[in-house]
């Protein structure tokens, strides 16, 4: 009865994707298959170029593209800086607010106000350079095309949209108003209720879906872009799923398959807000967690693990593309090391160290730790492996944590020394015991124990340590 309840639920997800092609929200039928895409083997991961691609990332602003001169040495050196640590994978939000940040409309040098029917060219140069620049590293971009910081407080005072800054309509004319002094969380801006279904302003919206079609004509020539709608919102469902089927059209008109999901504000992810993406496949075709890492400890790894469960039927990749901790989010840098690991064994398709402050950015912490997670995983098959806390005995909450292919390799991860048993009961024979030392990248000797039995696993020392154990092959 399991199996016909399991080739049902299948079934029917088979028919949700027919219909939402026919509609107009589906994935693109001719499509280029080097693309970045769900793993057809297991699609909770990511494949590149036919390949499946764990994606770890850092960097030091979230806007990359408008930071052509990113300290020390510029925006190239910065890319290459991450690859050369095992990165490859990082966040661009279409966002102007930062000192030196281009907007992305022209503006006249003589009144010094916008004109949103023309484009700067500048701006968009920048955006097609920094793709041009990622794409030959094969470095994955998770675009943002909206972040909400750009339509409040200061960056609002500056952003062409506002009235007071472009030649092509007043406040009254609009409703959108000159000044806001509140966090965007308010919503004072009527720019995200534009819709005909929320406010109904065509002629903003018009422009609005312009700048997104402007962005799309680049970013559709390049097989290495995912799509996320917003930077941690919390405006309404029909905002976001506008975007969504927006972006898949334009995708569809130039034949193109995309992956395209959204970033809700919430940090706990049983607020009723994530299941707009989660209970929605058919529109959105991964999630993405970051609020999540606000959370700390044993609670990070249990909520992500709910929502992994979530997205099971059927499977989904789930990104974390800011993995906070520093100032004044997401506890401690060293929390945010923590984090990384638990997102990575714990089945996650990508984690991003978020932009310093409130993250480890790319500074020498988090390349430490990008180099080890690729030394680690290099060597532990994640894409065949289960988060599996199960394996664990004599275990104290947050000491440890473990993911398997059971039989034939098991990794644990303690993020501060300890000592647990574990279940290899399904591995006969030798087993290879391999320590990585995290905070220096390092392996140390192989040791052997024997299979078929619960073993005690226990850390060389205090601090943080990856383990694998393995099958003699």
């Amino acid at each position: 009865m399991a199996g016909t309840s399991q080739t049902k639920r299948w079934v029917e997800q088979v028919v949700l994707w027919m219909v939402a092609t026919l509609v107009g929200v589906g994935p693109v039928l001719a499509d280029n298959p080097d693309r970045i895409q769900p793993y057809s083997k297991n699609p909770t991961y990511w494949q590149y170029q036919g390949q499946p691609v764990l994606l770890l990332g850092g960097s030091d602003q979230d806007n990359l593209f408008n930071h052509p001169d990113i300290p020390p040495d510029g925006l190239e050196a910065h890319l290459d800086l991450l690859v050369s640590v095992g990165g490859n994978y990082v966040r661009n939000t279409m966002s102007s607010r930062d000192e030196g940040n281009l907007w992305p409309h022209h503006r006249d040098p003589e009144t010094g106000l916008y004109d949103l029917d023309r484009f700067s060219d500048a701006y968009w140069q920048r955006f097609r350079d920094f793709l041009e620049m990622t794409h030959r590293r094969k470095i994955i971009v998770q675009i943002e095309v909206f972040d909400r910081f750009d339509y409040a407080r200061d960056p609002w005072n500056r952003n062409p949209f506002n009235p007071k800054n472009n030649i092509n309509y007043t406040a009254q004319e609009t409703g959108l108003p000159e000044r806001i002094d509140t966090h965007p969380g308010q919503r004072e801006n009527l720019f995200f209720r534009s819709l005909p279904e929320l406010e109904d302003h065509p002629r903003l919206l018009a422009w609005q879906e312009a700048m997104v079609g402007k962005m799309l004509s680049i970013s559709l020539e390049f097989d290495h872009v995912l799509y996320c709608i917003s930077n941690e919102t919390n405006d309404s469902e029909a905002w976001s799923r506008h975007w969504a089927r927006f972006i898949r059209s334009k995708a569809r008109e130039a034949n193109r398959g995309v992956e395209v999901t959204e970033m809700w504000d919430a940090w706990d992810l049983s607020h009723a807000t994530h299941r707009r993406t989660f209970d929605h496949p058919d529109l959105y075709s991964f999630v993405d967690i970051s609020q999540n890492n606000h959370q700390v400890g044993q609670t990070h790894w249990d909520n992500m693990q709910t929502a992994r469960r979530l997205v099971a039927d059927p499977p989904r990749p789930v990104n974390n593309t800011k993995i906070y901790g520093g100032t004044p989010h997401g506890g401690s840098l060293l929390q945010g090391t923590h984090k990384m690991w638990h997102n990575v064994l714990g089945g996650c398709a990508s984690s991003r160290f978020h932009r310093p402050t409130s993250g480890a950015g790319l500074s020498e912490l988090a390349q430490r730790h990008l180099k080890s997670v690729r030394m680690f995983t290099d060597a532990f098959h994640v894409f065949v492996a289960e988060p599996d806390n199960g394996l664990l005995s004599e275990r104290a909450e947050d000491e440890a944590y473990c993911a398997a292919d059971p039989g034939r390799q098991y990794a644990i991860y303690f993020p501060d020394g300890g000592s647990v048993k574990l279940d290899v009961s399904q591995a006969e024979g030798t087993l290879h015991v391999r320590w990585l030392d995290i905070h220096r990248s390092v392996w140390r000797p192989v040791e052997t124990v024997d299979g078929g039995r619960w073993i005690e696993v226990r850390a060389p020392a205090g601090g943080q340590w990856a383990v694998l154990i393995s099958r003699h092959e």
